[in-house]
């Protein structure tokens, strides 16, 4: 039964490391947000010390779970193989690395989280270039 669920191909392993690396992100923002602040380049408060009314830590702790449910996603559309998907996220990850460059050269975020875009951008570059060339194999 577990032999139907695997990689296939090139395109298929871009999104499972992709998910991979979201999942396991997302649940390092869940245990410990302030480690996921600080690797994005923000200035981790002790939560002692943050202001009432900061809901810092709570955003943070959502977007671990979107993250961390994002990556589920990716893994399973990997595993069985879902063309469809893969196709709709490289246009959706394009969009993303456009909104998190903004931020940045807005100086809205600190120049690390560029790194989050560029990795979006990275692995939709990926994704397209492999569902190219199997199609071309095809």
């Amino acid at each position: 039964m577990l032999t139907k669920f695997k990689i296939r191909d090139s395109s298929g392993w871009t999104i499972f490391i992709f998910g991979l690396l979201a999942l396991l992100l997302g649940l390092v923002g869940l245990v410990r947000p302030e480690t996921l602040l600080s690797l994005l380049g923000f200035t981790a408060l002790d939560r002692a010390s943050r202001a009432a009314g900061d809901y810092t830590i709570v955003f943070m702790t959502a977007s671990a779970m979107a993250s961390f449910n994002m990556g589920a996603y990716y893994i399973l559309a990997a595993l069985n193989d879902v063309k469809q998907f893969y196709k709709w996220t490289v246009p959706f990850r394009c969009a993303t690395f456009t909104v998190f460059t903004l931020i940045v050269v807005m100086q809205l975020a600190p120049a690390r989280f560029f790194g989050v875009g560029a990795w979006e951008l990275v692995g939709a570059v990926a994704t397209r270039l492999a569902l190219r060339s199997e199609s071309k194999k095809n």
